[in-house]
Order: C-alpha cells, then structure tokens, then sequence
C-alpha cells in the first residue's frame, strides 16, 4: 500500500490514525459528486475505491 498523500503537517496523521480514517472512507464511500469538506486521506482512499469499481 502507498503511503499518505498529505503534506500539509497540519493535516498529516499518524499510521494509526491513517488506517482508521481509510477504513471509515471504505465504509462511508459516497460517488465523487457528493464528497464535501473530507480529510485529504478520506478523499485519497474514496478515490482509489473509485478505481477499483472502475475495472
């Protein structure tokens, strides 16, 4: 798996943190239309979520 892609400190989490939030990305996944105001990890993971759905 790829690390984070945040760079902003502000918004960087730790490894633990990072897991919690992909999953709930996984969990909660909305079409990219509906996606408003999410933590760059959560938009990171939906994305690859609709990369996968895409093969």
């Amino acid at each position: 798996m790829a690390t984070s892609m945040v760079m902003d400190p502000e918004l960087s989490v730790d490894p633990v943190e990072e897991i919690r939030l992909r999953v709930w990305a996984r969990q909660h996944y909305v079409p990219a239309g509906e996606r408003r105001n999410l933590h760059p990890v959560i938009l990171d993971e939906m994305r690859r979520r609709d990369e996968e759905l895409a093969e």
